[in-house]
């Protein structure tokens, strides 16, 4: 199973989606992968489309294997058995995660343009997929704090254990293709090019147009 680009998940997902009940959903695109894909979910359910930024914090030396997240505001979040593994504390950590938080907030003030109501809503946090799930969880912790009234994940793909414990996050998780040999999500995309923010903006603007 692999599909053509993110666009073409957010259609297979958003099938996945559709037909559910929902109370003024609004849908948070897990910035930037997780945009594309949740345009197309919000399209599909009539819903606001926002973003929400959580940072990898990689291992030392080797950057893509996350060990923890960070979003804008909240603390920092980690893997304790990817730390115990590694021999690392937080505190070895810490200059990393200052400098992801950094990246987090400027995120947020280059795609957003004032606050987002959260409160009383169906809030779907929406990825490309899911590997150990550290940043989505990240981004659940923080979405849950602002009292959404239903709080889901939803991704077109992801690691069935990840999947399966990310349930304790969110009151529903939505993974239309949970795999065991997951490895890595870009193996389930043909075209996995790299979401710039010029069109994470362009895509919020275009949804926004079109409410």
């Amino acid at each position: 199973m692999r599909f053509a680009d993110r666009s073409d998940a957010g259609r297979v997902l958003a099938r996945a989606l559709v037909g559910r009940p929902w109370t003024d959903p609004l849908v948070l695109g897990l910035a930037r992968g997780g945009v594309p894909v949740a345009f197309e979910v919000a399209s599909a359910l009539g819903g606001e489309l926002d973003v929400a930024v959580a940072r990898k914090i990689g291992a030392p030396g080797h950057p893509e294997y996350g060990i923890g997240a960070v979003t804008a505001t909240g603390e920092p979040l980690f893997d304790p058995e990817a730390l115990r593994m590694l021999g690392l504390t937080p505190r070895d950590l810490a200059e990393t995660c200052a400098a992801e938080r950094r990246e987090a907030r400027r995120r947020l003030e280059l795609y957003r343009d004032g606050p987002v109501r959260l409160g009383g809503r169906d809030v779907l946090v929406v990825d490309d997929g899911l590997a150990t799930g550290v940043t989505a969880r990240a981004a659940l912790r923080e979405t849950r704090g602002q009292r959404p009234r239903r709080l889901v994940l939803a991704v077109p793909v992801g690691a069935a254990d990840a999947v399966r414990a990310l349930g304790a996050d969110a009151d529903l998780v939505v993974c239309p293709h949970p795999r065991a040999d997951f490895r890595a999500v870009g193996r389930f995309y043909a075209h996995f090019e790299q979401t710039s923010d010029e069109q994470v903006v362009e895509l919020l603007r275009r949804r926004q147009g079109a409410r």
